[in-house]
């Protein structure tokens, strides 16, 4: 399970937009959104660069935990 620490996230409607970003790249990939705690939790066979640039191409701000 790969952690990141994502900034912007305020709403169901972010969360939504990072899970689907992340699975537009991998459709198996599981996505868990800690909306409070500011974190995005993935298991998913992608490295953990092309994660970062889906999630940042979403318009959050992205970085490893």
């Amino acid at each position: 399970m790969q952690v990141f620490n994502v900034q912007g996230m305020t709403c169901g409607h972010c969360v939504k937009a990072v899970t689907r970003a992340v699975q537009e790249q991998d459709p198996q990939a599981r996505v868990e959104v800690d909306l409070a705690g500011k974190q995005v939790r993935v298991q998913s066979e992608l490295g953990s660069e092309r994660i970062l640039q889906a999630i940042r191409e979403e318009g959050y701000q992205a970085e490893m935990a």
